[in-house]
């Protein structure tokens, strides 16, 4: 049976090449909007590793002001902690939680070396988040008088440096070949979002008035509404003027992140759409054009016995070669994702890609031929033998 349906398609290979060019860039698109899926949904599922409501975040920019920037910072951060409505405040580089600026540099230990963001903060930056740590500590004001500079890591660099070692005590080298010791661990630091990945984070205290670092996240009260932000803005202008103050909303910016990650899935799911359309359109229309010119086979085969079931299984047999042999063509393509680690992903995913990717084809496909299928194993012999 495999083998006559493998000829029946072999002996009408020009009018189904482009049937099979529409399944094999489907399955294509399909792979990589699917992969794009399962990767954001993994992400997703997984926690952020620290707490954002009522969280504000205190952008200053000296501009051009160049006398004390440091001192001027620390008085601002102290008036801000003064307020009744804050809870905690803590000064950050400007790669806050949700935020778009990234700060990146290569960590090392021993032989191996590894990229990750930095984030540059104080002591009160854990608890300002509500970040909890799995291991070790957070650094404190005593750590200034150590010999090295404490660093606070994530899991995920931990696994990357330290495999099963203990990392705390442990000596690692940063970009520029500074000497940094790590005095805890955090599980999880998704600061770019909830669908974005959890990637190795280093946490370094900021020097003593430090003059570059001049982000103040806010942890408020519940109920502290807009009046004490204009309150507080008005107050901090006064201590620092010409200095630009911008405050905003962890919330807000998690939800800036949120359209900015689901934008790119929408439109590719149009695009595959509109390709899966089409070629559900070229299955009907090819299955209705060989009902009409195969009436008489249908209606031979018919005559000799054949039962409707066998007849849609013959033509739904076509359609099923048809699609493997698509289908095959693009696992040449898909699979060189996963064996040369395109775009640093887990093999998994594209897998479980591959995998949903080819039962949505099948699905596809199956009910496309269906119904012509159905139709073309209603026909009478004698209709059909009297119309040859």
């Amino acid at each position: 049976m495999i083998r006559h349906l493998f000829k029946l398609i072999w002996n009408k290979k020009g009018a189904h090449s482009l049937l099979i060019i529409e399944i094999w860039a489907s399955f294509l698109v399909l792979f990589g909007v699917l992969a794009m899926i399962i990767f954001n949904l993994k992400n997703y599922l997984r926690p952020l590793g620290f707490q954002y409501e009522n969280v504000w975040n205190i952008e200053l920019s000296a501009n051009q002001d160049t006398v004390a920037v440091g001192e001027k910072l620390e008085r601002v951060l102290k008036r801000v902690r003064s307020y009744q409505e804050v809870q905690l405040a803590s000064q950050s580089s400007g790669n806050t939680p949700f935020s778009a600026n990234q700060i990146g540099n290569s960590v090392s230990y021993k032989n191996i070396s590894t990229g990750g963001d930095f984030y540059y903060t104080d002591d009160q930056f854990a608890r300002t988040i509500a970040m909890p740590l799995t291991l070790g500590r957070w650094f404190s004001h005593t750590d200034r008088a150590s010999k090295y500079q404490p660093v606070v890591i994530n899991k995920a660099l931990q696994e990357k440096l330290f495999e099963n070692e203990n990392p705390l005590g442990k000596l690692v080298k940063v970009s520029d070949n500074a000497t940094v010791q790590v005095v805890g661990v955090v599980d999880i630091y998704k600061s770019r979002g909830e669908f974005m990945s959890d990637i190795p984070a280093v946490f370094q205290m900021v020097g003593e008035k430090d003059p570059w670092n001049s982000n103040i996240l806010v942890r408020t009260r519940p109920g502290t509404d807009a009046n004490f932000e204009a309150r507080m803005v008005r107050e901090i202008a006064a201590m620092v003027p010409g200095w630009g103050i911008e405050v905003g909303y962890l919330k807000e910016s998690k939800a800036n992140r949120v359209k900015f990650t689901v934008i790119p899935v929408v439109i590719f799911l149009v695009i595959c759409g509109f390709l899966l359309v089409n070629v559900a359109l070229g299955l009907f229309g090819i299955l209705n054009l060989n009902i009409a010119r195969r009436k008489s086979e249908i209606g031979l085969r018919r005559a000799m016995g054949a039962t409707e079931g066998k007849v849609t299984g013959q033509f739904l047999g076509e359609i099923w070669v048809l699609a493997t042999f698509s289908l095959l063509l693009g696992l040449i393509f898909a699979i060189q994702f996963p064996i040369m680690n395109v775009f640093d992903l887990n093999s998994d995913i594209y897998i479980m890609a591959i995998g949903a990717a080819i039962v949505v084809i099948y699905l596809i496909v199956t009910l496309c031929a269906w119904f012509p299928s159905r139709q073309a194993s209603r026909i009478h012999p004698a209709t059909a033998l009297h119309e040859e």
